[in-house]
């Protein structure tokens, strides 16, 4: 009897006495448990299980288990216990980390495990307004874990659980809420939560701000000891930037809630911090505090935002607090060079803050003005490459839209009666220029040019300069001499730095031109770079500068110089150059790849030096006069003066029809492309509605997949076809064949095991008869021997009728 009970055991996938189940078998009878146990504790016992393997057996317990799991938030909400298990266990599924516990098992898989699951979770919405309810349980086995799986699922699915959590009624709030906690680990949790919930996302960042984002962080990092603090200031700073980052709106909260006051014991530094040094957290703190101060006067901000918070930032003594950090010694050099990055921007374009950093004194012996210090940097070829970079930029920063300041600069290199020996600004650009390191020969003449931006009268001024070259020589002009150093120098580097400079100062000023036309063989040298064929490195770069500097000699012309007239020059381009290879070498300059980065904002940003070529302002000048020397050469002829194909010359005539070809060639190719893309709209449309058709597909198949790998890697008994019957539809769709190959061979293999379920269904149904029969004679033949007076007893050990009952 015992022989046969433990067949049927056996058979029917029982384990035998004496071996183990396995962790898939485990995970599907824990799964059950929860799903059909009435009592609560043996639900909690199961979840508790659950919440154990759901890191070594991931993929089991996602697959079987994630409907249960979420069932046991909503019915079991009241229970804190069992929902931080189930918290925990939705965190662990959804985790896009691998776990050490998993071992080999899906280190090779091609999926995601962790976003196949969040997808899974997100597939109804209500979930996650579920786990959101969660937050506001005070009890820490709920809190935490909420707060820990809102963390996973976002990072898997950061754009649909912003806007799901958008359109969550009081959703952020409760988010916010989480700041007050007095549990440090759910608050710095939180704050992380919060940091990548307001990346790219300007309608949250908008909400979290009014739920009184600022003073909250404020008070932590109050707490927290301001830069002295531990990470969680930094954290607290991080949030901060993904509010104000590029979000106007918020930038003018943070303003007139005068949350600028609460940032300046931040850059208080203790009288003996270059005893005590800076710690690598410090270090992090300040670097996080200075980006945030850069946020808020950015160039990119509108002007009067820009003007409000640089006036804020001096009237609450930041600024000074800054220039004292500047002056500091024991800084670290990271931090020295985003400090005066900071210090530039508080000062661009505000009359009142660039007066009042020129009266900056450094802490020297003898005293000095900041600028000078921080220039002497500049063309210091030791000093780091990011720092004179930063350093340039301040130093614009100083002269931009400041007509006192530039005015002071260009004074300190004409004769002074006073005769002062002390070093000064011009002194120390005009070295620069001249030095031995190309380096300090491009930010010299960068620098030197900005003293000229937008103001006519420097130029001229600046054309007063004398320089003694040799012993007893004749003095000559500073423009005189940038022009003889162009032709000598062969640094690539140092002949753009000083292109850009002569460009600058000789646009819109006659006299300058005037001189450079005078000096020896500066227009051979010109003209043989942009007639010059061969292209190397970025030489094309540098042709274009000199085919610009060739037509501003043109442009601003007075004719003063009879030999090099605007007609001369115009003959010369055309005979040496031709029209045709002048526009394609002036072109050169703005589809050359630096052109494009330099463009792009006010602050020069270079890994290596070798990227400084060109400069923003040097981009704009050139954008705002390209157009005028093409016009000035006579390319572009105004036809409305009465003048007929019939009364130009020759060339001009052929040219004139080249270009007419052109144009209709050109008008035919739009026509053409026009009706192109009208086409490929339409294409375009339909295949948007197959993407999403097959997305929508995609979906399905990846869910079935998931659950399908659980099902044959638990070896679990298949008990239907109703799984391969649910996916033949979304297979007719797949346009896939290799995926197609694959739901096929699954579906093979599922039919194989199915037709071997079947024989073991009739194994089993030959034992059930067998064990019936054996049953039935046993049964009568204990009837016979109870008829002869005989006690019978079964193996339990029972006798008489109890015998009956089996």
């Amino acid at each position: 009897m015992e022989y046969f009970r433990s067949g049927l055991k056996t058979v029917l996938g029982a384990p035998t006495p004496g071996t183990q189940p396995t962790g898939p078998e485990t995970v599907e009878r824990l799964v059950s448990r929860v799903s059909t146990s009435t009592l609560l504790e043996d639900r909690r016992d199961a979840c508790r299980a659950l919440k154990a393997l759901s890191k070594k057996y991931r993929l089991e317990v996602g697959a079987q288990g994630m409907d249960v799991l979420r069932q046991v938030l909503e019915l079991d909400c009241a229970d804190c216990e069992i929902i931080g298990y189930c918290l925990d266990t939705l965190c662990n599924i959804t985790s896009n980390e691998i776990f050490e516990e998993e071992g080999e098992t899906n280190i090779n898989m091609n999926v995601n495990v962790g976003e196949q699951f969040t997808e899974m979770f997100l597939k109804n919405e209500k979930n996650v307004a579920v786990v959101l309810g969660f937050l506001e349980e005070y009890d820490f086995r709920v809190r935490w874990p909420a707060v820990k799986l809102l963390t996973s699922l976002l990072a898997n699915k950061p754009k649909e659980i912003q806007d799901i959590i958008l359109v969550s009624p009081m959703g952020v709030s409760k988010l916010m809420d989480l700041l007050l906690e007095n549990r440090e680990i759910i608050r710095n949790d939180a704050l992380l939560l919060l940091i990548n919930l307001t990346k790219s996302n300007a309608n949250i960042q908008k909400i979290v701000a009014f739920e009184n984002a600022f003073d909250r962080l404020f008070d932590v990092i109050k707490d927290e000891g301001y830069t002295d603090g531990g990470i969680v200031v930094e954290d607290c700073l991080l949030l901060m930037l993904n509010l104000l980052k590029n979000n106007t709106s918020n930038i003018n909260f943070f303003k007139e809630g005068s949350y600028i006051q609460k940032m300046s014991p931040m850059f208080l530094l203790p009288d003996n911090i270059e005893e005590i040094g800076w710690s690598p957290q410090k270090a992090s703190n300040m670097h996080c505090v200075l980006q945030l101060v850069r946020t808020l006067v950015s160039p990119n901000n509108p002007v009067q935002i820009i003007t409000a918070c640089q006036k804020t930032m001096r009237n609450t003594n930041l600024l000074e607090a800054l220039c004292g950090i500047l002056m500091a010694s024991g800084v670290p050099a990271d931090i020295l060079t985003e400090t005066i990055n900071t210090v530039g921007e508080v000062i661009r374009g505000n009359l009142t803050n660039q007066e009042y950093f020129a009266n900056v004194t450094a802490p020297s012996n003898p005293p000095r003005p900041a600028i000078v210090v921080l220039l002497m940097s500049m063309v210091n070829e030791k000093q780091p490459f990011q720092l004179r970079c930063a350093v340039l930029y301040c130093f614009e920063c100083f002269l931009f839209k400041n007509e006192i300041g530039q005015e002071q600069v260009v004074q300190t290199l004409l004769p002074s009666a006073a005769g002062a020996t002390t070093l000064t600004t011009g002194q120390l650009l005009c070295s620069g220029i001249f030095s031995a390191d190309p380096l300090s020969n491009w930010f010299s003449a960068v620098a030197l040019s900005h003293t000229l931006l937008e103001n006519p009268a420097q130029k001229e001024q600046l054309l007063r300069v004398l320089l003694a070259t040799n012993l007893g020589a004749q003095p000559v002009s500073l423009l005189h001499q940038c022009a003889v150093y162009l032709q000598h120098t062969s640094k690539l580097q140092s002949k753009i730095g000083m292109l850009m400079l002569l460009a600058m100062w000789m646009s819109h000023c006659p006299p300058a031109v005037k001189i450079f036309l005078t000096v020896p063989g500066a227009m051979a040298f010109l003209t043989a770079q942009t007639s010059a064929s061969e292209y190397d490195n970025n030489e094309e770069l540098l042709q274009g500068l000199c085919a610009f500097i060739m037509g501003l000699c043109v442009a601003f012309n007075d004719n003063s110089e009879k030999n090099y007239s605007k007609e001369n020059l115009s003959q010369l381009i055309e005979k040496r150059v031709s029209i045709e290879t002048y526009c394609k070498k002036l072109g050169e300059i703005s589809r050359h790849e630096v052109y494009a980065k330099a463009a792009k904002q006010p602050q020069i940003k270079a890994k290596h030096s070798s990227e400084l070529l060109l400069e923003f302002e040097f981009c704009k000048l050139f954008k705002a006069l390209e157009g005028v020397i093409i016009q000035a050469l006579g390319v572009q002829r105004d036809l409305s003066n009465g003048l007929s194909e019939l009364s130009l010359s020759e060339h001009e005539n052929a040219l004139l029809i080249q270009y007419k070809e052109l144009i209709r060639d050109q008008d035919k190719k739009l026509h053409d492309l026009q009706k192109e893309i009208h086409t490929m709209k339409r294409e375009n449309k339909s295949l948007e509605a197959q993407i999403d058709e097959l997305s929508q597909t995609n979906s399905q198949l990846n869910d079935h997949n998931t659950l399908l790998k659980a099902q044959l890697s638990t070896g679990a008994n298949i008990t239907s076809n109703e799984p391969v019957a649910a996916a033949a539809p979304l297979l007719a769709a797949a346009p896939d064949q290799g995926l197609l190959d694959k739901v096929n061979r699954l579906e093979s293999e599922l039919l194989e095991k199915n037709e071997e379920l079947e024989r073991l269904r009739g194994d089993q149904d030959n034992l059930l008869t067998l064990l019936t029969d054996q049953d039935t004679k046993l049964c009568c033949f204990k009837s016979k021997l109870r008829e002869l007076g005989e006690t019978i007893e079964d193996s339990d050990g029972n006798s008489g009728e109890s015998d009956n009952e089996s």
